[in-house]
């Protein structure tokens, strides 16, 4: 309700606002904690995006095409699809009363953000649109140590870092999983537990029920594309992961 009154914008939208105009009145409000003392998914990413604009001096979405997209060759993940890509984006759906598949209403936000809209709004941490292919690279530059078709974008130490435990045990000694720079991370007891892969698994999900894995030990990528959004409740994304790694032959 805070972030409500003082305009916070969430997530992404169709409205005339910009990353810089939203932090600086996200930057007015108390903190849910001091850090490290919980986890809260918060606006953080969007501050970092914020913090990318300030650094670089370039907008976010102009930082991310020239530093990753471009070189990445990640010719499908934009904040805003060109004309020329509208109409391959897929519609939000949800399932309704009656149990069938129905396209997703405008609600808060209008899920057809990515190609309406004052399209100006690029957010840290949401609103991407992209495919299976250019994600699936995106994490190969991952699980290769930051580096892709002999261009280095991270360190390795770098690397190391992201994937390392932020959180301690908030989580629980028995989740299994720990907390690196924006992934949850499979720990010994979680590869023990199985079905979630090795030790340094990472993975996360999307805002429409897209999810992916990269398993560095065994040098296995996972994205689903999942287009849903409402009481969606299914077994597809445990699953798939469950499979992929039990059809790992040595």
């Amino acid at each position: 309700m805070i972030y409500q009154k003082a305009g916070i914008t969430d997530l992404f939208t169709t409205k005339n606002i910009s990353i810089e105009e939203n932090i600086i009145n996200l930057a007015k409000l108390p903190l849910h904690h001091n850090p490290g003392e919980k986890f809260t998914y918060s606006e953080g990413l969007d501050v970092l995006g914020y913090f990318i604009e300030v650094v670089s001096g370039i907008p976010f979405d102009v930082f991310l095409k020239k530093r990753l997209f471009d070189p990445l060759g990640m010719n499908d993940t934009w904040f805003y699809l060109p004309e020329v890509k509208s109409e391959r984006l897929v519609p939000v759906q949800m399932k309704s009363d009656n149990g069938e598949w129905v396209r997703y209403p405008v609600t808060f936000y209008n899920p057809y953000y990515p190609i309406k809209g004052a399209k100006r709004f690029f957010s840290g941490g949401a609103g991407l649109s992209s495919t299976a292919k250019d994600y699936a690279t995106f994490l190969q530059m991952y699980i290769n140590g930051g580096e892709l078709n002999g261009i280095r974008f991270l360190s390795r130490t770098t690397i190391e870092s992201m994937m390392g435990n932020q959180t301690g045990d908030l989580w629980g000694e028995e989740s299994g999983k720990y907390f690196g720079l924006a992934f949850g991370v499979v720990n010994e007891k979680g590869q023990d537990l199985g079905g979630q892969g090795s030790v340094g698994t990472f993975d996360w999900g999307g805002y429409f029920n897209t999810e992916y894995f990269a398993d560095p030990k065994e040098r296995v990528i996972g994205v689903i594309m999942k287009q849903a959004q409402g009481s969606v409740f299914d077994d597809t994304g445990w699953m798939f992961r469950l499979l992929a790694e039990q059809a790992i032959n040595d």
